[in-house]
């Protein structure tokens, strides 16, 4: 079975596979070997889920069909379902990192995990926000904030100002997510604004019609929903990184620019933008994603999946053909610990799978063991050691 059919199979199992790729993947399944990957997978789906006792394997091929009549052809992402007890969701830990690309079967050889005093847990809507004035406000589920322009109900934070006059000032704020955080925010303008762990948004509390409404992404990973132009005078959308600045219209996309990281990657979903670097423009198409080298200057612009790009603000990590240590470092964040690698070579293993953000990292660990590919691992309060 090829790389790609197994991706499909994955996504179609979690229920995110758009219908063009619903389409690809009922032609792959004509195949016989493919069907009967397909049926293995659906059987290994069951077997793991506790809540549906019997499956039907017909069944499935037949709901694959029906889904590709049925299904709706959408320009940009889907959204994914993420209910943790739901019938399709138990697939996204067990058998997607199970999906070990060009590795053959080999018999078990885990050994039993140390566990010492584990205090990792999955992260939570947080985050804090400072003020014009240099006051900080927490921001956690269950704790209310309000003022005369901004609300938050602990999970997301909006704005109201009305447009501000051409001779004021703008205020601004600081919205910033620690490791093991992330949060939702609602700007002056409607423009929606998520915000993965370890990022900070500077922007704002309001803005003027007619004029560009400027705001800054320190540093992180930021999803940005742009509210039209046309609504606010034709006033331009400007997201500034100290490395780079990306100008819309109204558009959405996504920026991934963290401080321990070198690339920035900027990777457009729907409509189109215009990025300066080194005083050179580079124009985005949906689809594209654009790698700026921010040390050896180096730059790159590919056509990407976005599901596996944009799929952590609908509580999914997507993994395609990913390196190890670099999904440790998405975990990192997410989970607020720190990996280390007893073995490096370790680090260069790839997976291809989703995982919902919702599950606790002894479960990941333990559908990583699934695949032979660790022996074991430790766990001492926030560190990981694999093995």
């Amino acid at each position: 079975m090829t790389p790609r059919i197994q991706h499909l199979i994955v996504k179609y199992l979690n229920q995110a596979a758009t219908g063009q790729e619903l389409d690809e993947l009922a032609h792959g399944l004509k195949d016989p070997g493919h069907t009967e990957q397909f049926q293995s997978l659906v059987r290994t789906h069951y077997a793991i889920d506790h809540i549906m006792k019997d499956f039907d394997t017909e069944q499935e091929k037949r709901k694959l069909l029906h889904n590709i009549r049925n299904g709706e052809r959408q320009k940009k992402v889907r959204k994914l379902w993420t209910r943790s007890l739901a019938a399709a969701a138990s697939i996204l830990l067990i058998v997607s990192l199970a999906l070990f690309l060009g590795r053959e079967d080999k018999e078990p050889i885990s050994k039993a995990p140390i566990i010492v005093d584990n205090t990792i847990q999955p992260g939570t809507d947080k985050a804090t926000l400072t003020l014009e004035d240099g006051s900080n406000i927490t921001l956690e589920k269950g704790a209310r904030y309000q003022s005369h322009n901004v609300t938050s109900n602990g999970e997301e934070l909006v704005y109201t100002s009305p447009p501000t006059k051409n001779n004021e000032g703008p205020k601004t704020n600081t919205l910033t997510v620690p490791r093991g955080g992330q949060f939702f925010l609602t700007l002056a303008d409607g423009t929606k604004v998520w915000l993965n762990s370890e990022s900070q948004l500077k922007y704002p509390v309001a803005f003027t019609n007619g004029e560009p409404r400027i705001i800054e992404l320190v540093y992180g990973e930021a999803y940005f929903d742009v509210s039209p132009s046309t609504e606010h005078g034709g006033s331009q959308f400007q997201v500034n990184h100290k490395d780079q600045k990306v100008e819309v219209l109204g558009t959405e996309f996504n920026i991934k620019a963290y401080q321990n990281e070198a690339v920035v990657y900027t990777t457009l979903v729907e409509g189109k933008v215009a990025l300066s670097y080194e005083g050179n423009i580079q124009g985005l198409q949906p689809d594209q994603q654009f790698s700026y080298n921010t040390q050896n200057k180096t730059v790159s612009l590919s056509h990407v999946n976005v599901f596996d790009i944009v799929s952590w603000k609908e509580g999914i990590f997507s993994f395609d053909y990913t390196p190890l240590e670099d999904i440790m470092k998405v975990l990192e964040r997410w989970y607020d610990m720190e990996v280390v690698f007893e073995n490096d070579r370790l680090k260069e293993e790839r997976f291809i799978g989703s995982i919902n953000k919702k599950y606790t990292i002894e479960e990941v660990l333990s559908a990583l063991m699934q695949t032979n590919i660790i022996q074991t691992y430790e766990i001492h309060q926030n560190t990981i050691v694999l093995k």
